[in-house]
Order: C-alpha cells, then sequence, then structure tokens
C-alpha cells in the first residue's frame, strides 16, 4: 500500500504540471498486471478524479453502431465518454479497445486530441524504452 501511495502522490504532482501543457496526456506505462489499475482507482478515491474503463463503456457505446461507421464515430464517442464526467482531470483504465484493427485509431493521437481540453491520465499496457513506447 505504501509503494501506491507514494505512486499517486508523484502522479498528484505530474497532474499538477500538465495543466500548463499543450496536451495533458500522462501515461501509466507498465506490463499487464503491474499495478496500473489500483493506482487510478487509488487517485480516483483520493482525489475524487472519475475512473472510466474505457474498454467496457465505448464497446457497449460502440454497438449503437453499424460496424462500417465506428472507425468515424469512435473518437467522438470517446469525447461525449469523457465529456459526461465531472472534474478537471480524468482516469483511462482498460484501453485496449483503441489498440483494435478493426477500429482504425491511432490511440495515442487520439488520447492526445481529448487531453487538449482535459487532464488524461491513461493506463498504457506496454513499455517505454528512451524514446519509444
Amino acid at each position: 500500500m505504501l509503494k501506491i501511495a507514494m505512486r499517486t502522490d508523484e502522479l498528484r504532482k505530474q497532474i499538477e504540471a500538465a495543466r500548463s501543457r499543450y496536451y495533458r496526456l500522462l501515461l501509466i506505462v507498465g506490463p499487464f498486471h503491474s499495478g496500473k489499475t489500483q493506482i487510478l482507482l487509488q487517485l480516483a478515491q483520493d482525489a475524487g478524479c472519475p475512473y472510466i474503463n474505457l474498454s467496457l463503456v465505448l464497446s457497449q457505446k460502440l454497438l449503437e453502431y453499424p460496424h462500417r461507421i465506428r472507425t468515424l464515430r469512435l473518437p467522438r464517442i470517446v469525447e461525449a465518454i469523457i465529456d459526461d464526467t465531472v472534474g478537471d482531470t480524468v482516469l483511462l483504465d482498460n484501453i485496449e479497445i483503441l489498440f483494435d484493427p478493426a477500429l482504425q485509431q491511432d490511440p495515442l493521437r487520439l488520447l492526445q486530441h481529448i487531453s487538449r481540453t482535459r487532464t488524461i491520465v491513461a493506463a498504457w499496457s506496454g513499455k517505454f524504452e528512451g524514446r519509444t513506447l
């Protein structure tokens, strides 16, 4: 628990610093089962930030659209999901749906776009080496 508390304290500092950036995007990068969700849930509880399981919510919303227009509508649907929350900082977990080849999205570019008006903290499965994500 102490380790998570230390991580959330550092994350809060990073969130504050991100507020002055053009892209207000913070990525928590780590492999599957590395504690990213725990950190986001703790931050949601401590700071009152909305937490969104993006794959769950977005998959439900996409069912309302025919397959052929999902790709075109997806960015607006994600923006609407974010807009339905209250607060300046939104926590996104389980973003793997954005990587689905059938949806033809650039996940990083999409997250950057939505982070222009709100601070977005997203859990990104993978690793960060040097300057490569």
